[in-house]
């Protein structure tokens, strides 16, 4: 009963998030029953969870930005990257995140290091830019109104692991859910420039083959299923 209820609520998640595409009910119901049953182990979390487990710019020994040079905008994409060197198991990152924060403002100039969230290759979160200020980019595109993720590693050259896979649901479906993004607006920095192959070859399927949109959306209805059964048994106990 809570599977069907699920995938009703995944398949309704769905048709309202992707208002520009064609959704045929039985097939968007299959496909409803299909992820729900192979993405469990991705589902533990609870997108509160991930927000309040997100390692603050404070615990990873980074410094504030200075907020009046700060460009603020308001979030209406999520838009996915990868670090594009090479990222070996073992490397420290804090001293990683360190470094990347020294570079953008001593080298680049930028406010702070350009992402809003890096993920590490444990599936551990980190906080970088605040959300609330627009990012920064070497090619031509505007990424205000983006939330800007990196994925640490060159996937031009490796495979993202499963723990990266999992930690990219879970925070664009924690974005998703707290800033309004539709589905199709959840994409990456190539999508946006012609002057990048980021986030490189192996981590842009997961993008172009609708993957992460399809476990954004699955995400998003376990939480409204969730907060229904809440709100049942806070009902039941008046």
């Amino acid at each position: 009963m809570l599977s069907s209820h699920l995938a009703y609520q995944f398949y309704m998640t769905l048709r309202r998030m992707t208002p520009h595409m064609t959704l045929r009910p039985f097939s968007a119901l299959a496909l409803a029953f299909s992820l729900l049953f192979a993405a469990t182990s991705c589902l533990a979390q609870s997108l509160t969870d991930v927000e309040q487990g997100i390692v603050p710019v404070s615990a990873w020994g980074g410094t504030p930005a200075d907020a009046t040079q700060a460009h603020r905008h308001t979030i209406t994409h999520i838009t996915l990257h990868h670090q594009g060197e090479p990222y070996p198991p073992g490397k420290d990152p804090i001293a990683y995140l360190r470094s990347l924060q020294t570079w953008s403002r001593n080298t680049k100039h930028w406010l702070d290091i350009p992402y809003h969230y890096i993920i590490d290759l444990d599936g551990k979160i980190y906080e970088g830019r605040k959300i609330d200020y627009a990012g920064d980019t070497n090619t031509e595109y505007d990424p205000t109104g983006h939330a800007l993720i990196e994925v640490v590693g060159n996937f031009e050259e490796v495979e993202p692991n499963r723990q990266q896979l999992d930690a990219v649901v879970r925070l664009m479906a924690m974005l998703a859910k707290k800033y309004g993004v539709t589905l199709d607006h959840i994409a990456s920095h190539r999508d946006f420039s012609k002057q990048t192959v980021c986030p490189g070859a192996n981590l842009y399927r997961y993008v172009q083959d609708g993957y992460f949109r399809h476990k954004v959306a699955l995400r998003l209805a376990q939480n409204q299923a969730e907060a229904g059964t809440d709100a049942i048994k806070a009902a039941s106990r008046r």
